[in-house]
């Protein structure tokens, strides 16, 4: 078929386009595949997904649908059917590497790649006004802090959802028949790589460590994908104070006029910023005098009543806050949410208080950088560590951590590097490796190992740094097995102690741990 020919994708910006006919193939048969797939068909292209293996219901569905499924399981392998299908669009899910044959043939073909992320933003007029958009990513922080300002928008009467890798998955809250006037989309580096006509309200960046080097290629890479975030936004672009590099990915934004740059951070804040005086949340952005004075949101106590006192925790209200205030949200619907917010299961969630041990799953910190918030909170820590390492070093974690380690716990298939980083950098540390063990005996042998290394005032810490697939379901899978085999341990589990009022804090009032 020749270029005159094709269809131009770009030009349908709404669900009430024409995209009939049009030829889109869909890469992956995953959850983001199916709902690319599902949606492209209802409305009235002609789609054909390729896929690296199979699933039999999603195939039998899409079968119903008249959308045929190519399976390949050869990775270097052009399926000749999607040659013949001679798509004009296609739809990527996250699985698939920009360098993986099958994207490095639609290159050379000079074909446009959209993922989920891109595809909704266009169709999400369905249900009549277009919904507005507020953008969360970063390394480290992410689902706490969507969940946050969704919840604030809410506070205000906002109907809002959190969507994306939390809550509802895009495409379906973009399908709703109802509608949502806002979306709080926790959004990915794989999939900020394929977008291009996003202009949300406000994004935030929390904060940049190599993370997914495997699939970006490279720490260049992966924060310019993590830039993509602030492309076009129309009034606010929240960076982290304490992370220099947010604040360039800021200042290499192409936005609309009028756009401002919003820091926050957990110092005093000077105008146009968000942060801490005298133990209160403080906004010096979102008014008018805001050189000689500050709008309070709530208290530091407040937050450690809700176990939002750890330093990265108030980071995070405060990146939110600012998504919210950018949004019109009031300061009392703030206060409202933040004193009525229950964080994440699997984020430094408490499991258990034993004979002075506290047992702690963070299994969300599924790299470096989320695992350096959470060691920062301990004094001294039995660390259960490891898994899908994605590439990176974890010396420099191992290092800066080294003098709080009372032992260390490997796990996961990825453990000689980890093994070699405690003993270059914390050789005086104990350490035990898991081997040899089905997965479901993985979580209590770390149980059993832990308590004869642990004492009175220490914190066996899950926070593995690494991703979870190789022995788990996910990070939620590997943070219940690990809290099922607490329990089974001790037969019975403590309550949740409260937050101790001399824990190490700054000059603010903000906890160090």
């Amino acid at each position: 078929m020749s270029e005159q020919e094709r269809r131009n994708p770009d030009a349908l910006r709404s669900w009430h386009d024409d995209w009939s006919g049009l030829r889109v193939a869909v890469f992956g048969l995953g959850m983001t595949g199916f709902a690319v797939a599902d949606t492209l068909q209802e409305l009235g292209a002609n789609v054909i997904v390729i896929a690296g293996r199979h699933d039999e219901d999603r195939e039998t569905i899409l079968g119903v649908l008249g959308v045929p499924v190519a399976v390949t399981e050869r990775s270097d392998e052009i399926p000749q059917v999607l040659v013949d299908f001679a798509p004009e669009l296609v739809v990527t899910s996250p699985g698939y590497k920009p360098t993986h044959p099958l994207l490095q043939w639609v290159y050379g073909q000079e074909l446009p790649v959209w993922g989920d992320i891109e595809l909704a933003w266009r169709l999400r007029d369905k249900t009549g006004t277009p919904s507005d958009w507020l953008l969360v990513t970063g390394t480290n922080g992410k689902t706490t802090t969507t969940q946050l300002t969704a919840h604030m928008l809410a506070a205000a009467g906002i109907r809002v959802a959190p969507a994306g890798n939390i809550g509802i998955p895009v495409l379906d809250a973009i399908r709703d028949p109802e509608g949502f006037e806002a979306l709080v989309v926790e959004i990915s580096s794989y999939q900020l790589h394929h977008t291009y006509s996003l202009s949300p309200i406000a994004a935030v960046v929390l904060n940049i460590a190599p993370d997914h080097l495997d699939w970006h290629g490279s720490f260049d890479a992966y924060k310019a994908a993590k830039g993509r975030a602030y492309h076009q936004v129309q009034r606010a672009c929240v960076y982290n104070l304490a992370d220099p590099e947010t604040e360039a990915l800021v200042e290499a934004a192409d936005v609309v006029e009028g756009a401002r740059a919003i820091g926050f951070g957990t110092d005093v804040p000077s105008p146009s910023n968000m942060g801490v005086v005298d133990g209160v949340l403080v906004d010096r952005a979102f008014l008018a005098d805001r050189r000689n004075s500050a709008l309070e949101l709530a208290t530091l106590d407040e937050l450690r009543a809700r176990g939002l006192g750890a330093k990265h925790l108030v980071e995070d209200v405060l990146a939110a806050a600012a998504l919210a205030r950018a949004y019109d949200v009031s300061t009392e619907a703030i206060h409202a949410a933040v004193t009525s917010f229950s964080a994440d299961h699997h984020r430094n969630e408490l499991v258990a208080e034993h004979e002075g041990v506290l047992w702690v799953d963070d299994s969300k910190a599924t790299n470096a950088h989320a695992a350096n918030a959470s060691l920062a909170a301990y004094q001294h820590v039995v660390w259960v560590v490891g898994g899908l390492l994605k590439g990176v070093d974890i010396s420099p974690l191992v290092s800066a951590h080294a003098d709080r380690m009372r032992a260390a716990i490997v796990i996961g298939v990825d453990r000689e590097p980890v093994v070699a980083a405690l003993a270059a950098h914390a050789p005086d540390v104990p350490v035990i490796e898991i081997a040899d063990v089905d997965n479901d005996d993985v979580m209590p042998t770390v149980v059993r190992h832990a308590q004869t290394l642990a004492n009175a005032g220490d914190t066996v810490l899950l926070a593995p740094a690494a991703a979870s697939m190789d022995q788990f379901g996910g990070y939620a899978d590997r943070g219940a097995k690990f809290a099922d085999a607490v329990r089974a341990h001790f037969a019975s589990t403590s309550a949740p102690a409260s937050a101790d009022d001399d824990e190490p804090t700054n000059d603010n009032g903000v906890d160090l741990g």
